[in-house]
Order: C-alpha cells, then sequence, then structure tokens
C-alpha cells in the first residue's frame, strides 16, 4: 500500500497532547491567571517542546475557550464570563444526564465500585481543602458512566466544555459546594444500581447544576 508522506505523526501528537494537559491545567488551578499573556517562547522552555505542537495545543484550548488569541499579536489566558460558563454549564450537565440514561442499563459491579471509590477520593479531597484532587476524583467518578454509555461523541463534546466549568471551580472551590456533591454522587450511585436510568439522569443533571452557585457570583467581581 502506498505509505503517506508524513513522518513522526504519532510522536508530535503526544507532545501536542502534553502540551495541551499542561497548560491547561496551569489555566484551571489558576498558576496561569486571566489576562496572562502566553509567550511561545516561554512555553518553549518551560515545556521543553519546539513551538509546533504548542501552538496546536493552544489552538485546542481556543475552541474551549481558555485562551484568545489575536493572529500576528498575542495570546492571552481568557477571563471568566459569565456567559461562556453559564453555556458550558448546559451543555456539560445535558451530556452527562445523556451519559447517565444510556450508562445504567450497561453497568456492572465493578463500574458502581469504581464510583464509590472516586466518591471517596472526592470527599477526602474536600475534607483536605485540595481543590485540585477533588477535580481529579470527580473527573473520575462522571467518567465512570461516561465510559459504561459507549457513545463516543460524548466524551468528545465534554472535552471542549469542561475545562472552563473546572477553571471556575478550581478559582472558587468551596468546602460547602464539596459537601454537597458528596451526597449528590451517593445518589446517583443509588439510582445507578436499582437501574433507574431517568432518575440517574436526572440526579446527575442537578448535580452539575450546583455550579450556578459559582456563577452567580461572577457578576461581583
Amino acid at each position: 500500500m502506498p505509505v503517506p508522506d508524513e513522518r513522526g505523526k504519532h510522536k508530535r501528537s503526544l507532545l501536542r497532547e502534553q502540551a495541551y494537559e499542561s497548560i491547561r491545567d496551569a489555566i484551571i488551578a489558576g498558576t496561569l491567571a486571566p489576562g496572562e499573556k502566553l509567550r511561545d517562547a516561554d512555553l518553549e522552555r518551560w515545556l521543553g517542546i519546539s513551538r509546533t505542537p504548542i501552538r496546536e495545543a493552544l489552538a485546542r484550548m481556543e475552541a474551549a475557550g481558555l485562551v484568545h488569541t489575536v493572529p500576528g499579536r498575542s495570546t492571552v489566558v481568557s477571563t471568566i464570563e459569565r456567559k461562556a460558563v453559564l453555556d458550558a454549564q448546559t451543555v456539560a450537565a445535558a451530556m452527562h444526564a445523556l451519559a447517565a440514561r444510556l450508562a445504567v442499563p450497561l453497568m456492572d459491579k465493578s463500574d458502581f465500585t469504581e464510583m464509590v471509590s472516586a466518591n471517596k477520593d472526592f470527599a477526602d479531597a474536600v475534607s483536605a481543602g485540595d481543590a485540585a484532587a477533588a477535580i481529579r476524583a470527580d473527573d473520575r467518578f462522571h467518567g465512570v458512566v461516561v465510559a459504561a454509555s459507549g457513545n463516543d461523541l460524548i466524551p468528545t463534546v465534554l472535552e471542549q466544555v469542561t475545562p472552563v466549568l473546572r477553571r471556575l471551580e478550581s478559582l472558587r472551590f468551596s468546602s460547602l459546594c464539596g459537601r454537597q456533591s458528596i451526597a449528590q454522587h451517593r445518589k446517583i450511585i443509588e439510582c445507578c444500581r436499582k437501574r433507574d436510568a431517568d432518575a440517574a439522569a436526572e440526579a446527575t443533571r442537578e448535580n452539575w447544576e450546583t455550579l450556578t452557585l459559582l456563577i452567580e457570583h461572577l457578576d461581583d467581581d
């Protein structure tokens, strides 16, 4: 068969993914603050990789609303805007609810065990005031249902909208919000175990819509 005239494709893809995750996580954590300029040379020194995968990663982040690029001028970390977060929340809640509805009939004991474990890690992180660990555990919890849904488009959509929400949670994470999510996670697990797809979907939607309490404070800044 003819071989495509492209070399190093997989290696570059890996570097692009690593660059995306590193810059994304720094923005979510607030290390790279809103309005901060992202200079290629600085990013190259920090990440230890070439400009091409970095630019590809930044283009992906712009699509997710994490950065804003002015062609020929600069790339800056986007501010957290109320409408953008509300839009992302609406889509995320709908996608996770759909995932739950699809997943419940297909889930097994191992899925429930993983959700319980993830929620315990989430609770421990909230108690310790570790927002980054709480976010990782929350991703893991909801990821069980998304994976079990069997719909490959759901994680694709969520990858675009979730970083904006995680950024808000990291900047404004509170123990009150965290404690509420622990109980909501337990309710989701219970509904899944009962094979009640509609109830699981509704409980999941309610869990994601609790972010409204954080979003409302954006106008106070």
